[in-house]
C-alpha cells in the first residue's frame, strides 16, 4: 500500500484543464469499451442504462462524462450533475488500474471520493472488483517499445507476452 499520493505538478494540471472535455470523454469511453463492455453482465448494464457517470481526475483538472447506452459506454456532454462522480488523482487511478491499490483503502484515506448515488457507486466498484482485468503495464507504452512491437508485427516476428500496454500470461 502506498500512503503518499503522487500528484501531477500544478502547472501541468492547469494546462490539461484548459483542454476541451468532450474529446477526452470520447477517447476515455473508447478505452473503457475495449476493456470492459464485453465483460459486463446484463443485470449490470441494465442498472447502468441511462445513468450518467463522471470520472474526475483531480490533479489533471480532467473530467470524463459518460453513460451506458445499448451495447457500450458513450461520451456525454458535461451538463448538470452526474448520477455518480468518482474523483481521485491521476496516480491513484493508475494504481487502481494496476491493482496496486484497493478502492476501499483509497476511499478511507480520502484519496478516492464518490458523490451522488451511493448504490450506483457500489455497483461500479463491485463490478470492477469482480472483473478479471489484465494488469496495466505503463512501461510497455514507452515509445521505443511501441515502435519495436509495431516493427515486429510489420516484419512478421512474434510479439512478446506484453501487448497493447497490458501484461498477459504466456501460453
Amino acid at each position: 500500500m502506498n500512503t503518499a499520493p503522487h500528484l501531477l505538478p500544478r502547472a501541468i494540471g492547469d494546462l490539461l484543464g484548459k483542454l476541451p472535455a468532450y474529446p477526452g470523454s470520447l477517447l476515455f469511453v473508447a478505452a473503457l469499451n475495449l476493456a470492459l463492455s464485453r465483460q459486463l453482465a446484463a443485470d449490470v448494464t441494465g442498472m447502468l442504462e441511462g445513468r450518467k457517470l463522471r470520472l474526475r481526475v483531480t490533479d489533471a483538472n480532467w473530467t470524463f462524462d459518460f453513460a451506458w447506452a445499448r451495447n457500450g459506454f458513450v461520451a456525454t456532454r458535461n451538463t448538470g450533475d452526474a448520477d455518480i462522480t468518482i474523483s481521485a488523482s491521476a496516480g491513484d487511478f493508475v494504481r487502481l488500474a494496476r491493482r496496486e491499490e484497493d478502492p476501499d483503502t483509497l476511499f478511507f484515506s480520502r484519496r478516492l471520493a464518490m458523490e451522488g448515488d451511493t448504490e450506483l457507486g457500489l455497483l461500479v466498484k463491485n463490478t470492477i472488483d469482480a472483473i478479471e482485468l489484465p494488469v496495466l503495464d505503463l512501461q510497455s507504452l514507452e515509445p521505443a517499445k511501441l515502435l519495436q512491437r509495431l516493427h515486429d508485427r510489420l516484419v512478421g516476428r512474434p510479439t512478446s507476452a506484453v501487448s497493447n500496454g497490458v501484461s498477459r500470461p504466456r501460453p
